[in-house]
């Protein structure tokens, strides 16, 4: 298998393009200022990820910012901190200023000149305006969790995915999906028989950070440490 076979790359954003863990940590701050509790910063990305996970199980409905202000208040509820609805609102609208990753728009404008662009992500149409303009790149195709009603890792997400792009005469057997998440995107990738790209951008952290343990762990036909190395990777193949 080489990265020449594909002709589509379908990527998870945040956490892959989108550094959303340190937007999340910076978006927690006027939070962990209160709690009088020494918590080291993965502690801080796995609550959050439990809060998230189970929100996102029990309100696929919701768009994502508004779903992160109810996160929020679990989390303050956890940490003993009275916080008021404005401040949970605000802390959802934070999504807006997470930062890219510093390699993401260059490789993208790379990868653009040779597939297609499709982006799957567990976020409202809204916020995802504003990480686009950080991207650099006009995707040829946006899929998001208002579009769709659910959450990666849903099966619907990746059925609708898979159903547009099939309307586009795009098979499945031409999609690299490129994620980092093990647990949003490679173990469904790999129920759906998708070959699949792992950017570890944990490579140098314990644990799983802002995502749940996916348990058993998936298979990965490719893995980088930054989208640069992909880039780089297929450059060679040239």
């Amino acid at each position: 298998m080489q990265l020449t076979d594909f002709t589509t790359l379908t990527f998870d954003v945040y956490g892959t393009l989108i550094d959303w863990e340190s937007g999340m940590v910076a978006g927690l701050q006027p939070l962990l200022q209160r709690t009088g509790q020494s918590l080291s910063r993965d502690q801080v990305l796995e609550a959050h990820a439990r809060h998230e996970s189970t929100q996102q199980r029990y309100t696929p409905h919701l768009q994502y910012r508004l779903l992160l202000a109810v996160v929020y208040k679990r989390l303050a509820e956890e940490w003993g901190v009275a916080v008021s609805h404005d401040e949970c609102l605000a802390y959802g609208d934070f999504v807006k200023q997470w930062p890219a990753f510093a390699d993401t728009a260059e490789a993208l404008g790379y990868l653009k000149q040779h597939y297609k662009l499709v982006v799957l992500s567990n976020v409202d149409n809204e916020s995802f305006a504003y990480s686009q303009r950080k991207l650099g790149v006009e995707f040829d195709a946006v899929y998001t969790a208002e579009d769709i009603g659910s959450y990666k890792p849903a099966a619907r997400n990746f059925e609708y995915m898979l159903e547009k792009l099939g309307e586009r005469d795009i098979d499945k057997s031409q999609i690299l999906h490129t994620a980092e998440s093990m647990f949003h995107d490679h173990q469904p990738a790999n129920r759906y028989g998708l070959a699949n790209c792992w950017i570890y951008r944990r490579h140098d952290k314990e644990g799983f950070g802002a995502t749940m343990n996916p348990g058993d762990m998936p298979r990965v036909d490719f893995r980088f440490n930054s989208m640069a190395a992909l880039a780089e990777a297929h450059r060679e193949l040239f």
